[in-house]
This record gives C-alpha cells, structure tokens and sequence, in this order.
C-alpha cells in the first residue's frame, strides 16, 4: 500500500507542485492550504506531514503540537527561514527534519524516502544512537553525554560532533563538513569552524580533563581520535 503524505502550504503553487511530485514518485496526496485544513485533514491514514511554517491561522509551531498530541507522525518542516534558534526551537517541539526553501525536488525525495526507511522501529532508535569511547549521542532528543556527564552543545556544534562520530575512523574534509554542518551557508569559512571546534574540545575537557577526542589533520580538516592501546614490553626491553 502506497504512503500517503500531507502537504500542509498556503502557496498554491507550491502546493500544487509538491502534490504533482509525490504522485509522480508513487506516494498518495492530500493538499491542505491552512494549519486548521491541516489539523482537519490530519488523521491515523497520513504517513508523513510536510509542513509549512508560514501559513494563515495557526502558526507552525502550533500545528507541530498539535500534530503530535494525536499521531506521532514524522513532520518535515519546509520553508524559507534560514534561522538556527528557529531550527532548533522545531525539532525540540518535535519537528524530524527541516529542509529550507528553494530545495532541489531530489533532496526533497530522498529526505522523505529516508524518512520512511528509518520507520519508527528499534533500528530506527539505534541509528539515533552514537558512541565512541565515553561519549554518548542521542540523536532522538539531541543529547549529549561524555563520561556520564551532560554536554550542552549548540546546534553546529551538536552537528559537528555527530558528523565526526558517525565517521570515527575517517578524516572528514573541511569541505564535507560545510556541506553536512552549515549546509553550505556564507557565515561557514576556516574561523567558524575552528572556534566551533575548539568549543567542543573544552566542553568535552571539562568532563574528562585528561582525555583529547578530537584531532586536527593539518590542511585537511579533523577527525575523532583514536585511543592508543598500552605498549606491551618486549624481552629487550626487560632485559
């Protein structure tokens, strides 16, 4: 049986598009111009709701809450503001993704195509969950722990631990982690991201003074490091 999406949008071109884009990708539609035709709309059959932030009525923040009382269904918030505290503020009241306007059709697609795939299952709630040595990640409740010990990270700064654990072995380029932390935005050059950085390193120090997580790779960019185990003697050595 096909997924049926909920576009919640004032513009009726752009939700006339979307809904041309979802049935042409095989999902089933249903159109709503306001947040109250929204929440009118809204019931146990929607599979996933995309939803606008400036509509007439009830604002998006409203309808999240709303939404969210009587069907935990995946939300992606689409819209034309660019601002972090916005951002964060969505996905504390339960926002799962937040793609900004103009997107590419094909983002949109794989966004919801993963969306799906993630389900809300226990592999679903392993993928929200990242360690490495004695930091914990979260990803469901954006919380982080480090040797016990809650870690207050902004949102970057939260994204930028993440891309790093998530590659624990990898060196992640400075172009990468543009792409995956700013998403390209002008305000991300080599000093945002070194003061970005160096924050989270002393945030982490604090929890464990006598442990170094994050290492630079000289004109490359940064990746976790690696604890290095005990060196074992050898007989010359004890000889």
């Amino acid at each position: 049986m096909n997924k049926t999406i909920l576009i919640i949008e004032d513009d009726p071109d752009i939700n006339a598009m979307l809904q041309i884009l979802l049935r042409h990708s095989g999902y089933e539609v249903v159109g709503a111009y306001s947040g109250t035709e929204g929440l009118l709309a809204h019931s146990n059959n929607i599979d996933l709701i995309l939803l606008d932030l400036m509509l007439p009525g009830k604002s998006g923040e409203e309808i999240i809450r709303e939404l969210k009382k009587h069907h935990n269904v995946p939300v992606i918030v689409i819209s034309a503001v660019h601002d972090i505290n916005k951002k964060v503020q969505l996905f504390d009241l339960g926002a799962d993704d937040y793609v900004t306007k103009p997107f590419h059709n094909d983002e949109l697609l794989a966004r919801i195509s993963a969306r799906f795939r993630s389900g809300n299952n226990t592999a679903n709630n392993l993928q929200n969950k990242l360690n490495f040595r004695d930091i914990e990640i979260d990803r469901s409740d954006f919380s982080v722990k480090c040797c016990g010990n809650p870690v207050d990270l902004s949102y970057h700064e939260f994204a930028l631990l993440c891309l790093l654990m998530e590659n624990p072995k990898r060196t992640c380029t400075k172009s990468m982690i543009y792409d995956n932390v700013w998403d390209n935005e002008n305000s991300a050059d080599d000093n945002t991201l070194n003061v970005h950085i160096s924050k989270i390193r002393k945030k982490l120090k604090q929890c464990n003074p006598k442990c170094e997580y994050i290492e630079t790779v000289w004109g490359i960019g940064y990746r976790m490091k690696q604890q290095i185990p005990p060196r074992i003697p050898s007989a010359k050595d004890i000889e």
